[in-house]
């Protein structure tokens, strides 16, 4: 008999091996962006709600995949994969995400299947909006491993003491500030002091 975590594990899975969250597959498939969230699994009175036949057909036109792949992915494991803290773009600006080394931290954060990084505290951030183009797109997830080292020429995610969050590349590092190279090469250089960083983490992945 199928189980109601089965049946969502098998999409979380869908939406890892196209290299979105679920929100984000949601979109492609032409759902409501919340279709496949979290939230949306369990009723307000707490009685499961399964997803219906028409959005896992959606789901897997927009994956490009078949009944079949999503039969095994019942029953499949991660793998070598795990769930990472997933927010989007817009909210890492908030208050109340991240500690002060860079870490997640707080409430508001979902869940997201995508390939297993070394550090404990590596999370995904959604892009949304064409900003990050032709770098990044709208719905494209981001890796960001604050443990990672960072070293000249990464693609980066700084987050300043003013709360500014911004996906740029490390040009260079001193002793007093980081040089920053936008990723839309016809923009300026950018030089940060390093009092006015809160912290800096290297992107390790990214869907395509």
């Amino acid at each position: 008999m199928l189980t109601h975590d089965q049946i969502w594990g098998a999409l979380d899975r869908l939406a890892a091996r196209a290299g979105l969250s679920p929100s984000g597959l949601a979109k492609r498939a032409g759902l409501d962006p919340t279709t496949f969230n979290k939230s949306k699994r369990v009723t307000a009175d707490g009685r499961e709600r399964w997803p219906s036949t028409e959005s896992i057909a959606k789901a897997l036109t927009a994956a490009g995949s078949s009944i079949e792949t999503f039969v095994k992915l019942i029953d499949d494991s991660p793998g070598d994969g795990r769930s990472v803290p997933l927010i989007g773009f817009a909210l890492a600006e908030g208050n109340g995400y991240f500690d002060d080394r860079g870490f997640p931290s707080g409430k508001g954060w979902n869940q997201v299947a995508l390939p297993t990084a070394e550090d404990g505290h590596t999370f995904a951030l959604e892009i949304s909006g064409d900003a990050l183009q032709p770098a990044y797109r709208d719905g494209d997830i981001i890796l960001v491993s604050p443990g990672a080292p960072v070293r000249k020429g990464d693609r980066v995610v700084v987050k300043t003491r003013s709360g500014a969050v911004m996906v740029t590349t490390l040009k260079r590092r001193t002793t007093k500030a980081l040089e920053l190279q936008p990723l839309d090469l016809t923009q300026a250089e950018r030089t940060i002091a390093l009092g006015e960083v809160a912290w800096i983490a290297r992107i390790v992945w990214a869907s395509q």
